[in-house]
């Protein structure tokens, strides 16, 4: 089972039990976060596609550490100027483990045709 989810503006695959690093949350280490941006769930091949988010799932997931990525260079030159420019840089990530996977799309899904059965 696995998982689409937004977090900070990217998408990511999630898996339970699996570590991955995101741009850095602003929640302290060791914290439990939930993300419930979920864009697509595939269950053993029953795939449920959101518009735009899956409705009643969410992802939780424990910070583990926050880490500095590798050192970025950007060097820029003129040709013939004499201009050289060096500039570096670290990205600040956080690593998570992602916990659990709930979905409970099916009750939503039924929640949703009650209430459009009672609207009719």
């Amino acid at each position: 089972m696995y998982a689409i989810v937004k977090i900070n503006g990217q998408q990511f695959k999630v898996e339970k039990d699996k570590k991955i690093y995101v741009n850095r949350l602003s929640q302290e280490e060791g914290a439990n976060v939930k993300f419930e941006d979920v864009l697509l769930i595939d269950n053993d091949g029953k795939v449920k596609v959101g518009a735009p988010n899956v409705f009643g799932a969410s992802v939780e997931a424990k910070i583990l550490k926050h880490v500095k990525g590798d050192t970025v260079l950007v060097f820029k030159k003129k040709r013939r100027k004499g201009y050289q420019k060096l500039n570096g840089h670290r990205q600040q990530f956080s690593q998570i483990l992602i916990e659990n996977i709930k979905t409970t799309a099916k009750k939503a899904e039924e929640n949703v045709e009650e209430e459009n059965k009672t609207e009719e």
